[in-house]
């Protein structure tokens, strides 16, 4: 295979003929890079008017590699062929350089341009590609490849740095300027010119005695404009845009784009060169090209793929002019609770999102699902104008925005099918076109309910992404770790417990009389249902055959997640920690016949004792016919924990006897969430402090909210379950 490396532009800021002299300093040996042993000449050429040099050379370079293989190849260095062709004329530096050594098992081939700048002429760029194919190594393909590109990375790191050391001992030495070349014919054909530059080579001989300082000074105070000319532009408003020129150069790199490893360089050049010659010079900005490469861990092809389709889209629904067209609804601007609010710690644009306080059902039952997601692209679009804005300011990249999502008052309302049908649209859509555009997003206040929604939500969320999730349950973003350490606490929401006024919308109930009857949803019966079988299990509690389904948390802070609807009768529900292992096989089975019955099943032996066996981490709740249950625990430690469903006689309680089978029935799905996916503190999350039995009455008590498209708890879930199987589009 063969790998390849296209540089940006490294811009020297002293005249072309003073790099040339600095350059040529490096031979026949450079102390300042080791592995450079030395070099001889095996050709010379020169043209008569000394305009033209041409010299080839024999170079030997030290090569880091391991022992072993050093012996195993019988050499201790490795020589290079290369060749330097000067045209002072044209004032250019033709370089190029293969290697001698193992020339049938492995090719390197390197090309260097050094010319004048196109907008200053006291300035140098300098440009390099190279290739690298390893054909066969003695087996050791894989380890010669690293240590090529490790050469070559450091290489280049140092290339630059020799330039800069070399012309800093020129100017030391008082050569703070050398004539650019000038032919004899030229000359003689024009006497008076002759006359005119001469005046220019005494002054240029007599600069040589003036202050080194103030020469040097005089070079490095030319603008920058040329290098910030891009980012400026008019035409750069929106991320596609025409560039007259197709480079790219260093200084531009870390001055708006950030900081980049060779490798990740290469590849923004390669993928940048490719849309110019694909797009007829219509490409996107930097900015936006490199946001797909890290969302594709800057494989060019598979970054190239995401984009191309990206572009497609963005010119399909003409996204460059949302922000010049787009103006939300009066019901968005007055129920959509969203909105800008200064910035974070790193100047990222700030966005808080009340999705507690959103009424779904009736965004989308006023305005339509298109104008919802219409309406977050704007956000979006906005978002990245800002953080343009912020690179300008500051003086370093700005790439992302932070979200605050505040989810007081989530319930089971938001669990409505279009509405997590609507946002699993949203999701997919936001991550096909604005990757990385997310540096943190903190969610606050998560209550019990959150872990079930994130059970559900979070496989289609990219990885990546959720790396930046930062969860707080309860009053966690309060204290140390909290919103404190993302944010200045004088811009710290006061609804957050800050001093700062923050004027995003509460958010309110979308009154009904705004619904559009063309996008009231038919009810869930005219729904095709989808079998549960694959999530949900249910069970049949009998009287003296409870019901436990065994959980292993494998570390400290694993959250464990269940939710269920009870089908018949009452129960209890306790969930307690095995104080040694259980194995998976239950102790006793009781076996009911029925498709998506498991039956019941024990974990808990009657031998084993309340305090000295196990313990109960969730006490007993009493939960009744009809009720639906979400909750969740945060383990403490790990180990073998267990959910326990037990028939709960209602009669001895009522003094009431009426004739009963003994039995309940459950449906149930539980999940183990690893440690790892709460970044944040989720200790208010468990339900040891939040109330189970409120939460319990409070779910149900949401049946009113939900209206008649979910006339229960049962075909809530079963909503749920739908969404899930409705393919992303």
């Amino acid at each position: 295979m063969v790998h390849t490396y296209q540089s940006p532009v490294r811009v020297y800021k002293y005249p072309f003929e003073l790099v040339m002299a600095a350059y040529e300093k490096r031979f026949p040996s450079c102390k300042m890079i080791p592995a450079f042993l030395g070099c001889d000449i095996l050709s010379e050429m020169k043209s008569d008017d000394e305009s033209e040099h041409i010299v080839e050379r024999r170079c030997r370079l030290h090569v880091d590699a391991p022992y072993l293989l050093r012996k195993l190849v019988g050499v201790e260095h490795v020589i290079f062929i290369q060749k330097n062709h000067l045209n002072r004329r044209k004032r250019v530096l033709d370089i190029s350089a293969h290697n001698e050594s193992f020339s049938s098992r492995i090719n390197v081939n390197e090309y260097c341009h050094y010319s004048v700048h196109p907008d200053n002429p006291n300035w140098t760029c300098f440009e390099q590609e190279a290739s690298l194919d390893i054909k066969h190594f003695f087996g050791f393909e894989n380890t010669v490849e690293k240590i090529a590109m490790k050469q070559y990375s450091a290489n280049i790191k140092k290339g630059k740095e020799v330039i800069e050391h070399y012309i800093n001992e020129l100017l030391d030495e008082g050569v703070t300027y050398i004539p650019p070349w000038v032919g004899q014919s030229s000359l003689e054909e024009d006497p008076e010119k002759e006359d005119e530059e001469s005046p220019s080579q005494d002054s240029g001989l007599r600069s040589r005695s003036e202050s080194v300082s103030s020469q040097r000074s005089l070079i490095l105070g030319a603008t920058a404009a040329s290098i910030r000319k891009r980012s400026l532009t008019p035409q750069e408003d929106s991320p596609t845009c025409k560039h007259e020129d197709d480079k790219i150069d260093a200084d531009y790199i870390a001055r708006f784009l950030g900081h980049l490893t060779m490798v990740e360089e290469s590849q923004l050049v390669q993928l940048r060169r490719w849309l110019q010659k694909s797009n007829k010079g219509k490409i996107p900005k930097d900015a936006h090209i490199l946001r797909f490469l890290r969302a594709r861990e800057f494989n060019v092809e598979k970054a190239r793929e995401m984009l191309v389709h990206s572009l497609a889209w963005r010119k399909l629904h003409n996204i460059d002019r949302i922000l010049d067209s787009y103006k939300p609804p009066d019901i968005l601007e007055k129920y959509y609770p969203g909105g800008w609010h200064y910035c974070d710690k790193e100047g990222r644009p700030l966005y808080i999102l009340k999705l507690g306080q959103m009424d779904v059902k009736g965004l989308l039952r006023s305005v339509g699902e298109d104008a919802v997601l219409r309406h977050v692209l704007a956000v979006n679009e906005e978002g990245l104008k800002r953080a343009k804005e912020a690179t300008l300011k500051r003086g370093y990249p700005v790439s992302a925005c932070t979200c605050i999502v505040d989810l007081e008052g989530l319930s089971m309302r938001h669990l409505w099918r279009p509405g997590i049908r609507a946002l699993l649209r949203i999701i997919e859509v936001v991550e096909a076109n604005y990757p990385e555009t997310m540096g943190r997003l903190l969610i606050v206040r998560a209550p019990r309910v959150f872990p079930v929604l994130w059970t559900l939500i979070s496989p289609f969320i990219d990885e990546n992404t959720r790396k930046k999730f930062m969860i707080y349950g309860g009053k966690d973003y309060l204290g140390p770790g909290g919103l404190v350490e993302f944010m200045d606490k004088q811009y710290i929401p006061d609804f957050l417990g800050g001093d700062c006024y923050c004027d995003v919308p509460e958010g309110a109930i979308v009154p009904k009389s705004l619904y559009q009857q063309e996008l009231v949803d038919k009810s869930p019966e005219e729904q095709p249902f989808v079998n549960t079988s694959s999530l949900y299990h249910t069970a049949v509690v009998v009287k003296e055959f409870p019901h436990e389904v065994l959980m292993e948390a494998p570390d400290a802070g694993t959250v464990l997640t269940w939710d269920f609807d009870v089908l018949k009768g009452d129960m209890t529900f306790t969930v307690f920690r095995s104080r040694q292992s259980i194995p998976h096989q239950p102790h006793h089975q009781h076996h009911i016949g029925g498709a998506n019955s498991v039956g019941s099943e024990q974990f808990i032996d009657k031998s084993m004792v309340v305090g000295r066996d196990v313990s109960i981490v969730e006490p007993p709740n009493i939960c009744r016919d009809g009720d639906s249950v979400q909750g969740s625990h945060v383990t403490s430690q790990p180990g073998s924990y267990i959910l326990q469903w037990k028939y709960f006689d209602s009669s001895k309680a009522a003094f009431d006897f009426p004739l009963t089978s003994h039995k309940s029935k459950v449906m149930y799905h539980t999940e183990v969430l690893a440690s790892v996916a709460f970044k944040g503190s989720v200790s208010s999350l468990q339900s040891s402090q939040s109330g189970f039995s409120s939460l319990s009455t409070g779910t149900a008590s949401n049946q009113s909210i939900a209206g008649s498209s979910c006339p229960s708890s049962t075909n809530i879930r079963h909503e749920v379950v739908r969404s899930l199987a409705v393919p992303p589009r």
